[in-house]
C-alpha cells in the first residue's frame, strides 16, 4: 500500500519497536502512539516491513475508537530473517509441497505480537498476503480474534499453483525483469517503482509524499526474492475458509493490478456473513481519500463482533 499524504503520515507517531518471541523468531512491532479503545492488529503483505501501513490510516481507525498496533511478519522488516532454503522464486515456490516454515507458524507470530502486547482478544486486518494470514489467525486462533479484514487478498484455502486463477502475472513480470542497483538507492528506487505500480488509478499518486515515507525506512524486501519465496511457499494445513465464525470484511480494489476481484468474492462466498466491499478505481492500495470511509466500514465490523459477541 501506499502512502499518498504526507501531511497525514508525519501527523501521528509510532512507539519505539518492540519485539515478541515465538520460539527463536523475534518479530518487531510498535503501536501507534496515543491511539485507545478496541485493538486492531494490521498484518502486512508479501516480504514487506510494517512500514508501507500509511499513519494516516492508521490514525482514521484510532479516531474510530481503535487501539492500533502492526507487526513484521517472520521474513520481513526488522523481524527475524529465517535461513537461506535457495529458492528464489516465488513462483516456483508456490508449487513445492514443502516450505522453510508453515503458515501456522505465522499466524502464531501475530498472537505473540498481541501476548507482548497485552490484548486478550483483537480485530485483525490483514492486506494483500497479510489478508491470507488474517483468515488463517482467525482460523487457528478463535479465541484471539475479534473480526477479520481481508483487503486485496486471496482466500486462504488457496495452495500451490491454484492460486495462478487469481494472479494477473503482467505487473509481476515487470516487477521480476526491473533491474535496480544493490544498496539503499536501489532499494528506494525499486520501492518508488512498486508504490507508483499499485497506486489506484482513479487516485492521484503522490510521488514526493511517498519518497519522504520510502526514504526515512528503507525496505529491502521489495527486492529479497528469497523473502517472498519462504512467506508464500509456506504450507497451510489448518481449517477449510468455509469454518470461519467471525464477523469479516473483505475490501478489494475493482483495478488491483495484482490480484483479480474473483479472489475476493470467492473469499465472500466462502465465509457466511462476510461482507464484500468493491472500491472503484482502487488498485492494490487503499488511497488516502478513502481512509475515513474504510474506518466507518471496520468500526462497523467491529460493533456487529461486539454484539455477535453479547
Amino acid at each position: 500500500m501506499t502512502e499518498a499524504a504526507g501531511t497525514s503520515q508525519r501527523a501521528s507517531t509510532w512507539t519505539a519497536t518492540r519485539y515478541a518471541s515465538n520460539g527463536p523468531v523475534e518479530i518487531a512491532y510498535d503501536r501507534l502512539a496515543g491511539s485507545e479503545g478496541d485493538p486492531l492488529l494490521l498484518v502486512m503483505g508479501l516480504a514487506v516491513s510494517r512500514f508501507w501501513w500509511p499513519a494516516g490510516l492508521a490514525q482514521a481507525f484510532a479516531d474510530r475508537g481503535f487501539a492500533v498496533a502492526r507487526y513484521d511478519q517472520r521474513d520481513a522488516g526488522e523481524s527475524t530473517r529465517m535461513p537461506d532454503t535457495g529458492a528464489s522464486n516465488p513462483f516456483a515456490a508456490l508449487a513445492r509441497k514443502r516450505g522453510a516454515y508453515s503458515s501456522e507458524d505465522m499466524t502464531d507470530d501475530a498472537i505473540a505480537v498481541l501476548d507482548a502486547l497485552g490484548w486478550e482478544r483483537a480485530h485483525v486486518f490483514g492486506a494483500s498476503l497479510g489478508g491470507i494470514i488474517a483468515q488463517r489467525i482467525a482460523l487457528r486462533h478463535p479465541d484471539r480474534v475479534l473480526s477479520v479484514v481481508s483487503a486485496m487478498a486471496m482466500p486462504s484455502d488457496v495452495s500451490g499453483i491454484g492460486g495462478g486463477r487469481y494472479v494477473r502475472f503482467g505487473l509481476l513480470a515487470k516487477l521480476a525483469r526491473a533491474k535496480f542497483p544493490e544498496g539503499r538507492d536501489g532499494d528506494i528506487q525499486l520501492s518508488l517503482m512498486l508504490a507508483r505500480e499499485l497506486a489506484s488509478p482513479a487516485y492521484p499518486f503522490d510521488e514526493n509524499a511517498a519518497r519522504e515515507w520510502i526514504e526515512r525506512d528503507v525496505d529491502s524486501g521489495p527486492r529479497d526474492t528469497k523473502a517472498q519465496s519462504r512467506q508464500v511457499g509456506a504450507p497451510w494445513h489448518g481449517p477449510k475458509l468455509r469454518e470461519l465464525r467471525k464477523p469479516v470484511l473483505v475490501l478489494h480494489g475493482a483495478q488491483d493490478p495484482i490480484l483479480r476481484v474473483r479472489a475476493a468474492r470467492a473469499t465472500a462466498r466462502a465465509i457466511d456473513g462476510a461482507r464484500l466491499v468493491i472500491l472503484p478505481g482502487v488498485g492494490h492500495d487503499l488511497p488516502a481519500p478513502l481512509w475515513p470511509e474504510i474506518a466507518v466500514e471496520v468500526r462497523r465490523l467491529a460493533d456487529r463482533a461486539g454484539t455477535a459477541a453479547r
